[in-house]
């Protein structure tokens, strides 16, 4: 009776502690399932982590190539904009050596025109003397007066279009006034500096704060003036260099002339000179100039001048 007693405890603690290695069996495999779904979210969340970050890397990548690709565009685009635009400091110096019967240092050969207008914007001419520069892809310098670029937004904006369109802008004084700039003849240096100076701060106002130009042009030129010697001091030390003319359409000298008459005269003065400044004017009263314009280029053109501008 006894024995059966003790069989039957055994047989029910074995039963007990099977149950028992069963449930251990059940809960050890639930947690390893459940370890193992945390350690695929967590790997599979690092994944896609690596993932995204490799997505960003490749668009800031590409975002980087792009900029630097419009940087250089930009870079380009500045370089062949400046192609054909020479320094002041070298026209300066040619002129001066021309003007004093020296040799002309500048011996490559090259025919090269710089087309000028002084005394603008004017609503009346300029208009039309820009837009024949644009038909015939041609760039000039414009010798500009503040006062001018102070009358009328319409100036304003047309010395912005003078900027936008490529072509280069000198500084003409602010009055044009000979007997405020050049009283008995000689250059009272005060006054014409500052004038140059107000000009300047016209210029910015339209153009902006970096706008800047180191060409000059004395109204009525350099080489008609006394007493040079100290506005000349100044302009070098503030890197200023002034622009006279060797050749001219003569459409502010002598009588009115109509558009034949200016483009003959651009002919006489021209000559056969290599490198030639060109004097004419956008101003009021010069729509015959404006006119002439079209057959003055086509005629330099036609003798194999190169068209620059210079700043």
């Amino acid at each position: 009776m006894r024995n059966n007693y003790r069989y039957s405890r055994y047989n029910r603690n074995v039963r007990i502690r099977r149950k028992r290695i069963l449930i251990l069996t059940i809960i050890i495999v639930a947690l390893g399932g459940l370890a193992a779904s945390i350690i695929d979210d967590k790997f599979f969340s690092k994944d896609k982590n690596v993932q995204a970050l490799a997505s960003n890397e490749a668009v800031v990548s590409k975002q980087d190539d792009e900029a630097n690709k419009t940087k250089e565009d930009d870079t380009n685009a500045e370089a062949q904009s400046d192609s054909n635009v020479d320094d002041v400091a070298s026209v300066e110096k040619f002129l001066t050596q021309q003007a004093k019967g020296q040799k002309i240092e500048d011996t490559d050969g090259k025919k090269v025109v710089y087309l000028s207008f002084d005394d603008g914007p004017s609503e009346t001419n300029t208009p039309s003397i820009l837009k024949t520069l644009k038909d015939e892809n041609v760039k000039a310098t414009f010798f500009v007066l503040g006062k001018a670029i102070d009358q009328s937004e319409a100036n304003k904006n047309l010395l912005k279009q003078e900027v936008e369109e490529g072509h280069t802008i000198g500084n003409h004084s602010y009055s044009h006034n000979y007997k405020y700039l050049y009283p008995n003849g000689s250059v009272n240096t005060n006054n014409f500096m500052s004038e140059i100076n107000k000009t300047n701060e016209s210029l910015k106002k339209v153009l902006g704060e970096d706008f800047s130009t180191r060409a000059i042009r004395f109204p009525g030129g350099h080489m008609s003036w006394k007493n040079t010697e100290e506005v000349d001091k100044i302009m070098k030390e503030k890197d200023y260099h002034y622009v006279d003319w060797n050749a001219l359409s003569k459409d502010a000298e002598g009588p009115h002339k109509n558009a034949d008459q200016l483009t003959e005269e651009v002919k006489k003065t021209v000559g056969n000179k290599t490198k030639v400044v060109l004097l004419m004017h956008d101003t009021y009263g010069k729509e015959e100039t404006a006119k002439a314009l079209p057959g003055i280029i086509d005629y330099l053109k036609s003798q194999g001048y190169e068209f620059r501008t210079f700043k």
